[in-house]
């Protein structure tokens, strides 16, 4: 029990580090006062340019995946556990302690707990996501989509994991409502589009 709560903490531990924010204050920018005032690869792309973007994407992915790795591979934790690291680690992203409880809206982090978790479903997610983003080049209709997914896909390719069905609705609840804001930029047909290069 000991061994599991320490595992729990690290996870939300790793998933607090905002990475997005810690990289742009390096370059001399408040990711949270540019762009879409959000802490995740996307904006950090935005206000930075694409190579930072894709290091904080690999960053919030890999803190995801080491989160879960360590409770199930290290500390060889049964699901109930393991589940909890990954909803931890993603809770810790979002709401980080380091950046008042402000941070980013859990979709990196989300695939790296997803693909130490379930690594067929978290693959598939992202298939979903890169689908979505390249028919529409818009990364929160992607990211929208994916989460969407995310319960089915887990009903169909990782059955008989009832903590793990209902973390990934609540995980895809989390996505939607973090996306709240760019909900009302896509009814008002105004959300960015990445530039194909």
């Amino acid at each position: 029990m000991y061994f599991d709560c320490l595992y729990i903490f690290l996870a939300f531990f790793l998933g607090s580090l905002p990475f997005g924010y810690w990289l742009g204050r390096l370059r001399g920018f408040d990711v949270r006062q540019q762009g879409s005032k959000n802490t995740g690869a996307t904006n950090v792309g935005r206000v930075l340019g694409k190579k930072w973007g894709f290091l904080v994407l690999a960053l919030d992915i890999g803190k995801g995946w080491i989160a879960v790795t360590l409770a199930t591979q290290v500390g060889h934790a049964e699901d109930p556990i393991a589940v909890a690291t990954a909803v931890v680690a993603v809770l810790g992203h979002v709401f980080s302690p380091w950046i008042g409880f402000r941070g980013g809206k859990g979709v990196a982090t989300s695939a790296g707990v997803l693909l130490a978790l379930t690594p067929w479903v978290g693959l598939s997610v992202i298939a979903v996501w890169g689908v979505v983003f390249l028919m529409g080049r818009i990364v929160s209709v992607a990211s929208l989509v994916a989460a969407t997914a995310f319960p089915f896909l887990v009903l169909g390719l990782d059955p008989g994991r009832p903590l793990l069905q209902g973390a990934a609705l609540g995980l895809a609840g989390l996505v939607w409502i973090r996306h709240r804001d760019n909900l009302v930029r896509l009814f008002r047909g105004q959300e960015s589009k990445v530039a194909k290069r």
